[in-house]
């Protein structure tokens, strides 16, 4: 019975460290115990070609189905955003993107919109709109300084350079 023990206690262990996966009733089952989220994507005119991530999904008016948390916020699929793009079908009309952080690295996360929206004719801002992440710490310098130089003589304690060669008289 002793030598059972050790065994139970393992396997309850594991059991405990194992996650589980409660999605809530009705609603569609992802990758990684995710949850689909259904949004309506719209543009100022339509036919206005939609990429989500650089891949086509479909023309406008449309439905797109996002998987993210059971919180409602986008899921870590290994990147940093989720960057949904509209392309003008005609000239003298601006590519329109849209960039929601995933949570990727302990960064913030957003929570996925009801409803998305494309003014085809605003320009785009001046400046980024997310600019990418700072570093937590600068680069190193390209050089050290390690104080002024020593011109005395050259004093080693320690045992005789032939011992690391790894032979000993």
């Amino acid at each position: 019975m002793r030598a059972k023990l050790p065994l139970v206690r393992g396997v309850a262990a594991m059991g405990m460290l194992a996650g589980c996966c409660n999605i809530p009733p009705g609603a569609e089952r992802g990758p990684h115990c995710t949850v689909a989220y259904n949004v309506p994507i719209e543009a100022s005119e339509p036919g206005v070609r939609i990429e989500a991530n650089g891949q086509y999904v479909g023309t406008t008016p449309m439905t797109l189905k996002i998987f993210g948390d059971q919180d409602g916020t986008f899921h870590d699929f290994g990147s940093y955003y989720y960057i949904i793009q509209a392309i003008p079908a005609q000239t003298n009309q601006f590519v329109q993107t849209v960039a929601f952080r995933t949570g990727h690295l302990l960064t913030p996360e957003d929570y996925i919109p009801k409803k998305i929206y494309f003014d085809m004719n605003q320009p785009p801002p001046p400046y980024p709109a997310n600019p990418p992440p700072a570093y937590a710490y600068p680069p190193p310098y390209p050089y050290y300084y390690y104080g002024p130089y020593y011109y005395g003589p050259k004093v080693y304690v320690g045992p005789p350079s032939y011992w690391y060669r790894g032979y000993s008289p």
